[in-house]
């Protein structure tokens, strides 16, 4: 039983105001093997003031530039050295495969860090400009303040360190609010805080259930929030940010379309099942509606059907393991939900399509291919977060981008095909933030990542990831000074 009794706030172990804990459950045994602290509304207010504080008063934000991107190179090398532990943290917290683990889940967090030091060397913080009349205009990027940083549980310390990044780049503090499934490895992150030699008060850190998670993001003292999550929750943290005219960036749901063209080369059928089912299917970029020509319909069912039973289902501890256990009960529960009304509605399991067998303990749901989907089902329309793909058929190219885009998200996608260039052309029609040809990887630290319509609002990585986490003021002086 691993028990923590602390919060991570003003750069110190500091006892949280009641006795209230988070109960961590395996995914797969379903038992209680840890236990934290669950921050309440008095602890919110802590770790504001301490962040607030560190922003009006502390040196962090006057730093020059160059001294706070090592500081972000130091906390890449403190989890680095710290890998395999952390990816074996979250593999028993979230069901992520350990075999994936250290490398999906740390080594990418890493990379995002260091990606973020090497564009904020070469980001513009101050340009000069000439105005209308001809006189100098000096515009500055100053930090946009404190900022609530609200994390998932499905690539939790990734998307920490993803929003992280170009927050300390900019100058900004913040509050990171993990989520109550993965609050553990935010005790290795806060450790990598402290040896990075990040001022107290610059990143705090907490783990909340809702009623206090909303005071955060409805705090007066936050001057920003950037959420990844659920469209629902977003939506709610869209609504009390407008309120408050408060800046957020939202990354939200997706329900991503893979356009498998004509000329498909079926041995790259597990790659494109991959696509759908990485991390478990528990991936908001997912492509979990492969759409594909009914003139080879059957046969690319089959192939991926084929592909998704040759994965190995069992515990994410062990090395073997290529799907682990959803997250937890309510999600299996929904993905069972869902895939019982898919069936109900005409779909076909071509494999999976249920628990699995032998595994009476646990969380898992069997890979999972349905035929004979048509995009109205809801199993088409709504983000699953299981390893469960969908085959649609299609006639004419212009159908194929008609059903990619016949969905309320916008978030990530894919074309198939052995001509690139043919897919290029077809990727610029998709409605969406990210088009992948022939692989299955969404996210490039150098690229915007995010979503259109209702997958979310703003962008992350890249030089447009700066963006939401700087304030833009014009220095203007008189025509002819």
């Amino acid at each position: 039983m691993e028990t923590h009794d602390h919060l991570f706030i003003g750069g110190a172990s500091v006892a949280p105001s009641s006795g209230t804990r988070i109960e961590v459950i395996s995914p797969n045994t379903e038992e209680i093997f840890a236990s934290v602290p669950a921050a309440e509304k008095e602890d919110i207010d802590r770790a504001v003031a301490a962040a607030r504080t560190a922003f009006d008063e502390g040196p962090f934000p006057r730093w020059p530039v160059a001294d706070r991107l090592e500081a972000i190179k130091r906390l890449s090398a403190a989890l680095l050295g710290r890998m395999e532990t952390i990816g074996a943290t979250i593999a028993s917290e979230n069901g992520a495969p350990i075999a994936m683990a250290p490398t999906f889940q740390v080594l990418s967090a890493t990379m995002a860090l260091d990606a973020c030091a090497n564009i904020g060397a070469q980001y513009t913080w101050v340009d000069e400009r000439t105005g209308a009349l001809g006189q100098r205009i000096r515009v500055h990027r100053h930090p946009v303040g404190v900022c609530a940083l609200v994390v998932p549980w499905n690539v939790p310390l990734y998307v920490i360190c993803m929003k992280l990044g170009p927050a300390l780049a900019a100058g900004c503090t913040a509050v990171v609010k993990a989520a109550p499934e993965t609050p553990l490895e935010t005790y290795a992150l806060a450790e990598a805080v402290t040896e990075a030699g990040i001022p107290p008060g610059v990143v705090n850190i907490v783990t909340a259930q809702r009623e206090a998670s909303e005071h955060l993001v409805a705090h007066p003292g936050v001057d920003k929030v950037s959420f990844t999550g659920s469209t629902a929750t977003g939506a709610r943290i869209g609504e009390i940010c407008g309120h408050d005219i408060r800046r957020c960036t939202l990354e939200l749901g997706g329900k991503s379309a893979a356009i498998v063209l004509d000329d498909f080369d079926v041995t790259c059928a597990a790659d494109l099942v991959n696509a759908g089912m990485m991390n478990n299917g528990q991936a908001c970029a997912a492509q979990t509606r492969i759409i594909a020509p009914r003139s080879r319909y059957e046969e690319i069912v089959a192939a991926t059907a084929a592909a998704a039973s040759a994965y190995k289902v069992g515990s994410s501890m062990d090395p073997e393991t290529q799907i682990g256990p959803l997250v937890a009960q309510r999600q299996r529960d929904r993905v069972e939900g869902m895939l019982s009304r898919a069936k109900s509605e005409g779909a076909r399991a071509a494999c999976g399509g249920g628990r699995p067998d032998g595994l009476d303990c646990g969380w898992f749901i069997a890979p999972t291919i349905l035929a004979d989907v048509n995009n109205q089902m809801e199993i088409a329309r709504e983000e699953i977060f299981g390893p469960v793909v969908s085959v649609i058929p299609y006639d004419t190219e212009e159908e194929a981008v008609h059903i990619a885009n016949d969905t309320p998200y916008g978030l990530g996608g894919g074309v198939w095909t052995t001509d690139a260039e043919r897919g290029a052309a077809i990727a610029t029609r998709m409605r969406t933030g990210t088009v992948t040809i022939n692989h299955s990887v969404v996210l490039d630290f150098r690229s915007p990542f995010g979503g259109f319509k209702k997958s979310g609002i703003g962008r992350e990585m890249g030089p447009e990831g700066f963006e939401p986490f700087v304030e833009y003021q014009s220095v203007m002086f008189a025509p002819g000074a």
